[in-house]
């Protein structure tokens, strides 16, 4: 089953991919991920990754989805979980034709949604571990007293510098200008589910479960 995990910034895309590569076997395509590790790799693609970044220029769609069908083609797995891309219709489209390409299909699309105000309270709440990248909340799901990290025990705490009001805000704009987009594209597709963010994480994880099974 391949799936795209949609929503604004903070929605907790990663926190639920996390869970979905542990209890299903999935494998987490996130394009950050991916390009870092083709820009170490040495290959010819990272090579190229690596010029393109070094420039500081935005990398291209092409590149991108070369990067996903390396892995489509290489690693074994239940699943993807495409997180990252597509973020664009025109991505949108790219990834249909891979997906042909490779003799796959994309399953669901699950969007998490969560009202802007409460992204706010969340986001600015937020810190993760600077080792494995769990994610933390104040409030929510607080640093353990310890100061030891639940999933790999480091005590390397970080808050992003763009976690706060102005930056989430306009991150947020962008993400409704390029992104939302999608959501009525794969609704006309058939593989649209909308997913309520706000809740408990196992909550939310039980509701995409249902989404995914049925």
């Amino acid at each position: 089953m391949n799936i795209i995990l949609l929503g604004p910034p903070g929605a907790g895309k990663g926190t639920q991919a996390r869970l979905l590569v542990e209890q299903r076997g999935m494998v987490q395509l996130s394009t950050g991920d991916m390009l870092r590790e083709a820009k170490d790799s040495g290959t010819e693609m990272g090579l190229k990754v690596a010029e393109v970044m070094a420039k500081g220029q935005l990398v291209t769609d092409e590149i991108v989805i070369g990067l996903i069908r390396e892995k489509l083609q290489t690693v074994k797995a239940n699943g993807f979980i495409f997180d990252g891309f597509p973020r664009t219709l025109k991505q949108a489209d790219a990834l249909a034709e891979l997906l042909e390409e490779v003799g796959q299909t994309l399953d669901r699309v699950i969007e998490l949604r969560v009202e802007d105000e409460s992204l706010v309270k969340r986001i600015t709440a937020r810190s993760t571990c600077g080792d494995c990248g769990e994610v933390y909340n104040d409030i929510t799901k607080p640093i353990p007293k310890d100061e030891k990290c639940i999933n790999c025990g480091a005590s390397n705490f970080k808050r992003r510098a763009d976690d706060n009001e102005e930056s989430l805000r306009t991150r947020l704009m962008e993400y409704y200008k390029q992104t939302s987009p999608l959501i009525g594209y794969y609704y006309a597709l058939n593989k649209h589910c909308r997913v309520d963010g706000l809740g408990e994480i196992n909550e939310i994880k039980a509701a995409i479960d249902e989404k995914l099974d049925s």
